[in-house]
């Protein structure tokens, strides 16, 4: 039998040849042991009953003096035991699990939380300050008291590495990713009978995958006690009818729905201007809250609401409790550029056909088609003043095409994705838009389509010196290289990147020289653009051509 029979968690043990410590366990009969100085890859379980292993109380030596080099060694010994024990020993069990000190004001929320018998927090703090910290804090406390067993982070599917980083090498918590472009993979791993949802214990879920009509009712069959939603604006309840915005709404509702899951809400922009919006996400906390008047709240209104929300701006905390937070200052700087004689024609040409599909629709088309002439019109504007390549890419194949089958609905949500800087949506949306510029093909004459081939024509001529938004770049680029600075470029869409990462090689990547230039987009796979992240990260000198939803900038 093993000589501890019951040890209680948090003591340290001998067994195998080395420490370990004692973690909580659910089955009495198995003593669940974590290595000293491990992680949780490493936890192992020793069955009692068997008798097969033999547990010591650990014993370690008494510091001597013979193993001291000199006093500033013996201080240096002295600092690191002293800072180790205030980790371990303070009112949070989660501090000695961090890989980071956490600042003061960060812990606000966790305190917020703990005081909560459910936890039903929005967390509306100003960018950088740290609402990522602020959750995985809470989540780490109330994984490490028992509390909950099992968590999941809702966000946008361009979030989901970051959180997954963020989790696991500062509040090692190891999660998985699911989203679209990793579910299958994940999948084949999983054993018979098994839902994705509830084999893996942490998830990091796109919030656009989650709430498939396909799939929602499995994510909330099977969620975790504890959700993260980040980004939670996008999940309001919305006033213009939006699909996908319902679609995320009615998932965070259903999750709520059951009273005793803890749900965590984090947004910098709690509040869009429409009350009825901001009053749905408070709804997701408590329902009674979707139904107050913000304008006449009672002082017992005031309070309920006070004990589930928190916002702060950077001006409250950068002096908090008389400690100083470095924020970095953005520095903004606009280059302006002006077109080529040839490259400004072309736009004015482009333009007034842009005009001239919104201006003619009649009363004899379809709603579809006019929406479809609408939408057209702006994304031929968007993909020509982002480059020639994108306008070639764009152009080029829909005018090869014959008339479509004229449909009798237009998704909206789609055509604006290709058009719109929308960050939250799952598809790939850095392609060149030319599904929207084809639904507008439906209702085009012959006229209209020998100009659209010759737009083709005159851009594809624009490559190079005509270009002057490229060759100011370009000059800008290798202004900053002779500063001393490494650069990003973001380009909206895949043709533009190419043709902006092909320019910078021909410019850059001399002979003999330490710079490269790598192109990352949303062709390549998970796997492949998480080796190009890769490299950039190793690389002293890099550039990156990568997709954005936020348009164009360096």
């Amino acid at each position: 039998m093993t000589e501890i029979l019951t040890p209680t968690p948090g003591s340290i043990v001998s067994c195998r040849r080395r420490q370990w410590v004692v973690l909580p366990a659910e089955n009495k009969d198995v003593i669940r042991l974590r290595p000293l100085g491990g992680n949780e890859d490493e936890i192992a379980g020793i069955f009692q009953l068997l008798g097969l292993e033999t547990l010591e109380p650990a014993i370690f030596p008494l510091p001597s003096s013979i193993g001291v080099k000199d006093h500033t060694s013996a201080l240096l010994l002295m600092d690191a035991a002293r800072h180790l024990l205030r980790s371990g020993a303070g009112p949070f069990r989660c501090l000695g699990r961090l890989s980071l000190r956490p600042r003061p004001y960060q812990l606000v929320p966790l305190l917020m939380a703990l005081r909560l018998a459910t936890v039903r927090l929005l967390v509306a703090d100003d960018v950088g300050i740290g609402k990522t910290i602020e959750a995985g804090l809470i989540a780490r406390e109330l994984l490490d008291r028992g509390e909950v067993k099992r968590i999941a982070v809702l966000c946008p599917p361009h979030l989901c590495e970051q959180w997954h980083t963020e989790l696991r090498e500062k509040f090692h918590i190891d999660a998985v990713v699911v989203r679209s472009g990793t579910a299958s993979k994940l999948e084949r791993a999983i054993p018979n009978n098994s839902h994705i949802f509830s084999y893996y214990q942490h998830l990091i879920v796109s919030l656009d995958y989650a709430k498939a009509e396909r799939r929602r009712a499995s994510f909330v069959t099977h969620c975790p006690d504890l959700v993260i939603v980040d980004e939670a604006h996008t999940c309001t309840r919305s006033s213009n009818k939006s699909t996908s915005q319902q679609q995320r709404h009615q998932l965070i509702q259903e999750i709520a729905h059951k009273s005793d899951r803890h749900l965590l809400l984090l947004t910098a922009t709690p509040h869009s201007g429409i009350e009825e919006a901001f009053l749905s996400l408070l709804g997701l906390l408590k329902p009674e809250f979707e139904h107050v008047s913000l304008d006449r709240l009672t002082e017992q209104q005031r309070t309920q609401l006070a004990s589930h929300f928190v916002q702060r701006r950077r001006a409250d905390v950068k002096q908090w409790l008389g400690n100083e937070t470095p924020f970095p200052e953005r520095e903004s700087e606009e280059k302006p550029y002006k077109l080529s004689k040839e490259y400004k024609q072309l736009f004015e040409d482009v333009y007034n056909f842009a005009r001239g599909l919104v201006k003619t629709t009649t009363q004899d088309m379809s709603y579809a088609q006019r929406r479809g002439r609408y939408w057209a019109a702006l994304a031929l504007i968007r993909c020509v003043m982002s480059s020639p390549a994108a306008a070639v890419a764009t152009l080029n194949r829909q005018v090869s095409k014959s008339g479509g089958e004229i449909l009798a609905d237009l998704d909206e949500d789609l055509m604006s994705s290709y058009v719109y800087d929308s960050t939250e949506l799952e598809q790939v949306v850095d392609a060149p838009p030319t599904v929207v510029v084809e639904q507008g093909q439906q209702s085009y004459g012959d006229a209209d389509k020998r100009k659209l081939r010759a737009f083709v024509q005159a851009a594809d001529k624009l490559h190079g010196e005509k270009d002057q938004k490229l060759q100011s770049c370009i000059a800008f680029i290798q202004s900053l290289l002779s500063d001393g600075y490494n650069a990003i470029i973001w380009c909206r869409y895949i043709a533009t990147a190419k043709y902006v990462a092909d320019a910078l090689k021909q410019k850059l990547e001399k002979k003999g020289s330490q710079i490269r230039v790598i192109a990352i987009t949303g062709e390549l796979s998970e796997d492949e653009r998480e080796i190009r992240l890769q490299e950039l990260r190793v690389c002293e000198l890099l550039f990156a051509c990568l997709m954005k939803t936020g348009g164009e900038s360096i």
